[in-house]
């Protein structure tokens, strides 16, 4: 188990942050290093042409490593609805064709969707999980040979259940369906085996689970779309951009591998720098111990909440740093504010309340949280 890192963040002792879900805090090291990006700015003199491309570069190598791929498939996006969009804009759909999703999906991964199945004449099909079972099977019927599209993520964002992305991956290679995936709310927090899995697209936010600043993320592109066509056509994503003397030698060849997707003005130190310092810190302890850590602290949690009288679903069916505990009765009368006066911060998720601790995280974080529903639930 990891020992508590909370001496590498600005979180005030009276303060119980279960939140990682909805928004990491920086630690300071992060917080440093975009502090470090924004002097470079303070005097661009220092600033020179290489360090367009070399600050890119730095990060997208550090997110590869967390990945675990190459860091050629590696694009610098600035959201999911940018990457999301760049890979709707590279895959084919017909009409009459259908785009899995999960039901209750977080919206970025279902406009676009949307957006592409009315243009072309096709259907987006949410899939319902049964009672309180993972995605998986509900997932893997769904998917038949009119499947052009499989629009998932590794966890639902609200109740935290997974679906088996292996399995799926196979299935929509039976079918030749296309995979994407939204990992915002699992990258650096549970393990996934691009290999095996094999997306054509996976995106993830870097300001949850990869502890980085807001307005920055990774997409992984597998090499199979690395000739595709990027949403916008900037300058730094050419061949040969980084001879600023060339630059009006208009070219139209682009840089290798998923370069060309890369956002424009990529080249921000503030956010690269410090989404490298937040992936960095995942480095230190491997995404495999991290999520062994939390799925401890999130089951120490669970086994409480259910003397309480509240339910949650194992880690298997759920993913380990995911904790969502289910109200049987309904949600007590005041919940929200009586967890806002204790300084509890969590997310309430519809019936359920979302728990997300990391290694910030320390006992009495989790004893506040039990402390305060016992109090609400009396």
């Amino acid at each position: 188990m990891i020992a508590c890192q909370r001496d590498r963040f600005a979180i005030p002792d009276e303060v119980h942050y279960l939140n990682c879900a909805y928004m990491a805090p920086l630690a300071h090291k992060v917080s440093e290093a975009m502090v470090e990006g924004a002097r470079l700015k303070e005097q661009p003199w220092d600033f020179r042409p290489g360090d367009f491309f070399s600050v890119a570069e730095r990060f997208r190598t550090t997110a590869g490593r967390l990945a675990q791929v190459d860091a050629e498939c590696v694009a610098i996006v600035p959201s999911v609805s940018y990457a999301l969009a760049t890979a709707a804009a590279n895959l084919s759909f017909a009409e009459g064709q259908q785009i899995v999703t999960l039901a209750d999906q977080f919206p970025s991964n279902v406009y676009p969707w949307r957006e592409l199945a009315a243009r072309r004449g096709g259907e987006v099909v949410a899939v319902r999980r049964p009672s309180q079972d993972c995605w998986t099977d509900a997932v893997l019927e769904a998917i038949g040979t009119d499947t052009a599209i499989v629009a998932l993520p590794h966890n639902h964002w609200a109740d935290g259940r997974v679906a088996d992305l292996v399995a799926v991956g196979e299935k929509c290679r039976s079918v030749g369906a296309a995979l994407v995936l939204d990992l915002t709310q699992s990258l650096g927090a549970m393990p996934l085996d691009f290999a095996a899995v094999q997306p054509d697209f996976a995106v993830a936010a870097c300001y949850k689970w990869l502890m980085g600043p807001y307005g920055i993320g990774m997409l992984y592109v597998a090499p199979r779309h690395h000739s595709g066509r990027p949403i916008e056509y900037n300058w730094i994503n050419r061949a040969g951009s980084e001879d600023f003397a060339r630059l009006v030698d208009y070219r139209a060849d682009y840089q290798p591998g998923a370069r060309r997707f890369d956002m424009g003005e990529k080249s921000n130190p503030p956010l690269l720098m410090g989404a490298t310092a937040g992936i960095e810190f995942l480095l230190e302890f491997g995404v495999d111990a991290i999520a062994e850590t939390l799925g401890a602290a999130t089951q120490a949690i669970a086994d409480e909440a259910s003397e309480l009288g509240l339910e949650s679903a194992s880690i298997g069916t759920r993913a380990p740093h995911f904790l969502a505990l289910e109200f049987p009765d309904g949600v007590p009368d005041g919940l929200t504010d009586r967890l806002a006066a204790a300084q509890v911060h969590v997310s309430l998720r519809g019936s359920s309340l979302r728990v997300t601790p990391h290694l910030y995280n320390r006992p009495e974080d989790s004893a506040a949280l039990i402390a305060t529903l016992r109090a609400c639930m009396a």
